[in-house]
C-alpha cells in the first residue's frame, strides 16, 4: 500500500485500484496530449468520443455482452433504476415479480408498486435477510412483465449464488455491488444495472445493459430522461453524461484486463473472501449472521456478542489503518467490503488484526 493510504473497507463509494488513481493523476491536466483534462472536454469532442467508445468496447468484451444489447452510461445511481425499470417494462402485463432479499430490493419493490401490481416472488425477511431463497421457494407469476432481484445485498452480507430460472419472463438484476467480480451470462438477462461506486468507477455513473427488444413500450408518464429508448437512440448522450466517471471506468477495465479479466478477478475475490470467512468461522469472539451458501464475497458482515465490543473493535481497527468497518446503521456490527480493488494484502492484514484483537479480548 502506498505511504499514507489506509485499507478502506467502505461499502461505497469504495476504494479504487491504486494503479488507476496514479494513471488518472498523471493524466489529469493533459489527457493524451490534448492539452486539457477529461473533466474539461466537450462530451461531443473527438477526444472524449474515443474514451467513451473505448470504454463501451472494453466492457462489452470483458463481460461477453452479445448482439441485441446496449450499454448505457446513465446518472441517478441504482436508485433511479428502481423507477426506470417499471416505467419502461411493466406495461406488458401491468404486473412484475420481486424478490426481496435486503434493504435495496425492498426499496425497489416499494417504488415499483406505484406503477403496477407487484408480486413478492420471494422474501428473506423472516430471518432478517440472512439467507437467499432457493429456486424451489420462488413463487413465480407466468404473466409478470419481468422478475427483479438484487444480486448482492450489501447491508446483510448475502449474495445470490445462482441465476433464477423464470421461463419467458425477463430477468432484471441490480448488480451494483458484485458486477465484474464473477462471470455473468448476460444473455440470461433483460436488464442488468449497477451503480459504479463499488467495483467500477467513482460515484456519479450508473451502467445499464439493456436488451433492445424490451424497450419502446414505456408508460406514457415516463419522464424523458428515464426512457431507455431515448437513451439508446442517443447513445447515452441526450444530455451530458458523467464524462470523468466513464474515463475512470475505462482505466478500471484496463486494470481488470491485466489481472486476467473477470475470471481472473473471480479467483482473487474467492480467495479473499474464503480467507476472511475462515478466520471468522474459527473465532470464538466473532460470528457471521449470513448463512453459509448465501454469503456475500463482496460484503462480509460480522459481529461480537456485544455492541460495546463491536465499537471497541471498530475504533481499534481505525487506529490500525483499517477504515469504514462499522456495520450499516440498520444492522450494526461490522462490515468489511472487499470489492475488486481491495488488495489481497489488505484482507490478509485484516485477518491478522482480527486474530490479535480476539487474543487480547
Amino acid at each position: 500500500m502506498a505511504e499514507g493510504r489506509v485499507y478502506n473497507f467502505s461499502a461505497g463509494p469504495s476504494m479504487l485500484p491504486l494503479e488507476v488513481l496514479e494513471r488518472a493523476g498523471a493524466e489529469i491536466t493533459n489527457w493524451n496530449g490534448s492539452g486539457m483534462s477529461v473533466m474539461e472536454m466537450s462530451h461531443r469532442s473527438k477526444a472524449f468520443l474515443k474514451i467513451f467508445e473505448g470504454t463501451q468496447e472494453k466492457l462489452c468484451r470483458l463481460m461477453g455482452i452479445p448482439e441485441g444489447y446496449k450499454i448505457l452510461f446513465l446518472q441517478g445511481g441504482a436508485s433511479a433504476q428502481f423507477s426506470m425499470v417499471p416505467l419502461n417494462l411493466i406495461s406488458k402485463s401491468g404486473k412484475a415479480d420481486y424478490a426481496i432479499t435486503g434493504h435495496f430490493a425492498n426499496v425497489a419493490y416499494k417504488e415499483a408498486k406505484k406503477y403496477g401490481t407487484i408480486n413478492i416472488a420471494a422474501t428473506s425477511e423472516d430471518k432478517s435477510h440472512t439467507y437467499i431463497p432457493t429456486q424451489a421457494e420462488l413463487k413465480l407469476d407466468p404473466e409478470a412483465s419481468y422478475f427483479y432481484y438484487c444480486a448482492n445485498n450489501t447491508i446483510c452480507g448475502t449474495e445470490w449464488q445462482y441465476v433464477p430460472e423464470t421461463g419467458s419472463v425477463p430477468l432484471v438484476c441490480d448488480m451494483s455491488s458484485d458486477i465484474l467480480s464473477r462471470p455473468v451470462d448476460v444473455s440470461k438477462f433483460g436488464i442488468i444495472f449497477a451503480g459504479a461506486q463499488k467495483n467500477m468507477a467513482p460515484a456519479g455513473l450508473t451502467v445499464a445493459i439493456v436488451k433492445e427488444e424490451l424497450v419502446g413500450a414505456e408508460l406514457p408518464i415516463t419522464p424523458l430522461m428515464m426512457n431507455y429508448k431515448t437513451m439508446i437512440d442517443k447513445d447515452s448522450m441526450y444530455n451530458t453524461p458523467p464524462c470523468w466517471c466513464i474515463y475512470i471506468l475505462g482505466l478500471v477495465l484496463d486494470w481488470l484486463d491485466d489481472l486476467g479479466g473477470i475470471p481472473g478477478m473471480e479467483a482473487i475475490k474467492g480467495k479473499k473472501a474464503g480467507m476472511l470467512y475462515e478466520v471468522l468461522d474459527n473465532s470464538k469472539l466473532f460470528h457471521c449472521p449470513a448463512q453459509p451458501g448465501s454469503r456475500s464475497d463482496m460484503n462480509v458482515v460480522f459481529r461480537t456478542e456485544s455492541e460495546e465490543l463491536d465499537e471497541k473493535f471498530v475504533k481499534a481497527a481505525t487506529a490500525a489503518g483499517f477504515t469504514n468497518l462499522k456495520g450499516h446503521r440498520n444492522v450494526g456490527g461490522m462490515r468489511a467490503s472487499i470489492y475488486n480493488a481491495m488488495p489481497m494484502e489488505g484482507v490478509e492484514k485484516l485477518c491478522d488484526f482480527i486474530r490479535a484483537f480476539e487474543k487480547s479480548n
